[in-house]
């Protein structure tokens, strides 16, 4: 079979932030089930030095098959060109205000071609699990005519879980065990499998 490249994206540039570590484990969920020709990394938006939108074309008007030497900024052709390498992508983030957060919709408005078409899932997370946001981010993945998953998995957090995380450098085991009794790894499961069937 064909390799398939997959990013898990970490949208939160919040510094501290919970999101890598949540990145991780879902990570470590998808990389204990994929079959050899799909690859995992994980893109972390906060590492992209993206300013806030700054280019003069609207990216949907450039040209289809290769967009990334058009853009007038050299930080957008490299996102431009990190994008490309991907087949798929899982993101995930957490829910501000009841939508996603505004370094998440900056990243995906710089682009357009290297988006269209792919596969993509979301698992969320919040106080409340996140839902609001992932169907927020549901809407702009339609918008740039991406394939998103049906079941995204929204994780709920406790206020202490930055702190936890911080102090151990990982997920805490007494919450991932909530999680795991609560049916979220399986969710995370089956949002993979229907992540890898939407590019078949």
């Amino acid at each position: 079979m064909p390799l398939l490249n997959i990013a898990l994206v970490t949208c939160s540039t919040r510094n501290p932030r919970v999101n890598p570590f949540i990145t991780s484990y879902v990570h470590s969920i998808l990389a204990a089930i994929a079959p050899d020709h799909i690859t995992l990394q994980i893109l972390d938006i906060a590492e992209q030095s993206l300013p806030l939108y700054d280019e003069p074309a609207i990216p949907s008007q450039l040209p289809a098959t290769d967009p990334t030497p058009y853009y007038q900024q050299e930080h957008t052709r490299q996102w431009s060109a990190k994008v490309r390498a991907y087949d798929a992508f899982v993101f995930v983030t957490p829910q501000y205000n009841w939508s996603v957060p505004a370094s998440l919709k900056n990243a995906l408005d710089y682009l357009f071609y290297e988006w269209k078409g792919k596969p993509a899932a979301i698992v969320s997370y919040g106080g409340h699990g996140g839902n609001k946001a992932a169907d927020h981010l549901r809407g702009i993945l339609g918008g740039l005519r991406m394939k998103a998953a049906a079941t995204a998995p929204a994780l709920t957090i406790p206020s202490s879980i930055l702190g936890d995380s911080l102090e151990q450098g990982r997920i805490p085991d007494e919450q991932i065990k909530v999680w795991q009794e609560s049916g979220a790894e399986e969710a995370i499961r089956q949002m993979f499998r229907e992540l890898i069937h939407l590019d078949a």
